[in-house]
């Protein structure tokens, strides 16, 4: 098993890497929310899973241990393949799913493309427990869901905004207009920061 590669980055995209270590290149698939991290980055460490096939050995890569583990909770769910996985760590911060899944927000899972009603109570059922265990203690107690925030991020993704673009504008109209209580108001607010 490969824990980790350290190396340089030689081409890099939302979707994969390649790492050179020691003279091998490496080709590495990776969740959107590693990339973010990673991308200006020229050397580094990632933390991997090598998922052994019929047909092909595929190395995933994460930025940290705890993306790692989450992924590893995720594809140990009947119906959740590491590609689904992955489109769930790309959609939906790790912190945030480790979240959702404990508080049981079946409509957020259900939000990430490949992820249905089924799949998401499964995913509630199965990892709620485990996942509550490796919760940091400060933020057990924060797991009130903030659906007027979740709300206006889904509707600005599904009008095309990048989730880091939109969750960062989200934050910002919040900071300044504390007093917005409406979805609505929040988009328009918003898209007009935009």
């Amino acid at each position: 098993m490969i824990a980790y590669l350290n190396g340089t980055y030689t081409y890099k995209s939302p979707a994969l890497v390649h790492m050179e270590v020691g003279g091998v290149g490496y080709e590495i698939q990776i969740s959107l929310n590693t990339y973010t991290h990673i991308q200006k980055l020229e050397k580094g460490i990632l933390h991997t899973w090598l998922q052994v096939k019929e047909d092909a050995h595929v190395l995933f890569g994460f930025f940290d241990k705890a993306e790692r583990e989450i992924f590893l909770q995720l594809i140990s769910v009947s119906g959740i393949g590491a590609g689904t996985a992955r489109m769930m760590l790309s959609s939906v911060q790790p912190i945030e799913l480790q979240k959702a899944i404990v508080s049981g927000d079946e409509r957020l899972l259900e939000g990430i493309k490949g992820i249905g009603k089924k799949t998401a109570q499964r995913l509630v059922l199965e990892l709620r427990d485990k996942l509550q265990k490796s919760l940091p203690e400060s933020n057990i107690s924060t797991l009130t869901y903030n659906t007027l925030e979740q709300d206006a991020l889904n509707a600005l993704m599904a009008l095309g905004i990048a989730r880091p673009a939109a969750e960062t504008a989200v934050k910002k109209v919040q900071s300044a207009n504390p007093g917005i209580t409406q979805v609505e108001a929040l988009i328009k607010k918003v898209l007009q920061a935009l």
